[in-house]
């Protein structure tokens, strides 16, 4: 009765068959059938020409993609309670080599193009104050909202006007699509979106994660980061593996769905407890500290969320025989 993390979760099935198969002599590191087949797949999932690198964790895909976007001396815009500013331990200054996260402020971790200008406009175009090189989202967020297509377009339109790149931290992006029902293009690279953090790992994969170049070119200088920075594989096709099973007949998007369902289950039974809405896989509520531990000692595990609030997090593989129980114990706090 776990609610704490989906990077909790089971390997899908269909994954760890595919790791399986993929246990055979081939070339090594990212040259195998599997890693040479990513590039045509994704591209075929977005509608246009993209290059795909496979990396082990969500922290390395964000922050190759950062580094991609900024240079040591520049600045990355994020929302202050983005993950790269709060739950990766340094790691976008350690892959840029010193780029500046400038934070700005947005009601449930969104940004808008007015909460981004407000952060630029006060910087001076001269050598004394870092310049910004990009703009960092989430989607969804770190309390589990949604950019729609619209909203990214805006804050694409933004990035363009300024000469910035473009960077989307979706290590739920699966969970962001289906609530949306768009296509993938349409709330990515359509919306001005340069380099797609395409999670896997939370939905159903076990150590790979996309690292998505909607600009080609740019994953030229990413190859060679990630060999730098000790994430090129030897053996590499046992990561490509996962990802092409995840693409297959769009189990990543199932996946998506399953926990997304399974999420509007729990809300229901919150009621007025909501925080924040709740369009994702992720649900904030109102718990005082008794009320969590009369869940705890009922068996359920969660994230306290600051004071008096909890995060619970449902997974692909929960079925609603499974989360039933959590809904009832809260209705009935």
């Amino acid at each position: 009765m776990r609610f704490f993390s989906d990077n909790a979760a089971p390997v899908h099935p269909r994954v760890m068959q595919a790791i399986a198969a993929a246990d055979t002599l081939d070339t090594a590191y990212d040259g195998d059938v599997w890693s040479r087949q990513l590039d045509a797949r994704f591209s075929a999932l977005f509608g246009t020409e993209i290059a795909v690198l496979w990396v082990p964790t969500g922290t390395a895909a964000n922050c190759l993609a950062l580094a991609a976007l900024c240079p040591p001396h520049g600045g990355i815009v994020c929302h202050e309670q983005a993950h790269i500013e709060q739950d990766e331990g340094g790691a976008p200054g350690f892959y840029t080599h010193g780029a500046k996260l400038i934070l700005a402020k947005g009601e449930g971790a969104k940004l808008s193009p007015q909460t981004i200008a407000a952060v630029l406009d006060p910087i001076r175009d001269d050598v004394h104050q870092v310049q910004p090189h990009a703009i960092s989202i989430t989607n969804a967020t770190e309390y589990g909202l949604i950019y729609t297509p619209d909203e990214v377009a805006a804050i694409g339109a933004l990035a363009r006007t300024r000469g910035l790149g473009l960077h989307m931290d979706g290590a739920r992006f699966a969970n962001a699509v289906a609530h949306l029902g768009c296509t993938p293009a349409a709330v990515t690279w359509q919306a001005g979106v340069d380099v797609l953090s395409f999670g896997f790992v939370k939905n159903g994969g076990m150590s790979a994660e996309a690292l998505v170049f909607f600009r080609p070119e740019m994953a030229r200088d990413a190859r060679y980061r990630r060999k730098r920075a000790g994430l090129l594989f030897s053996k590499g096709r046992y990561l490509a593996a996962q990802l092409l099973a995840m693409l297959e007949d769009d189990l990543w998007l199932a996946n998506g769905r399953a926990a997304n369902a399974g999420a509007r289950l729990l809300a229901e039974a919150a009621g007025d407890r909501l925080v924040h809405p709740v369009e994702a896989n992720e649900v904030f509520l109102r718990l005082s500290a008794d009320e969590a531990a009369l869940l705890r000692a009922a068996g359920f595990d969660f994230y306290d969320w600051g004071v008096g609030e909890a995060r619970l997090v449902v997974s692909w593989d929960q079925s609603e025989d499974a989360i039933r129980p959590l809904a009832e114990a809260i209705r009935a706090l």
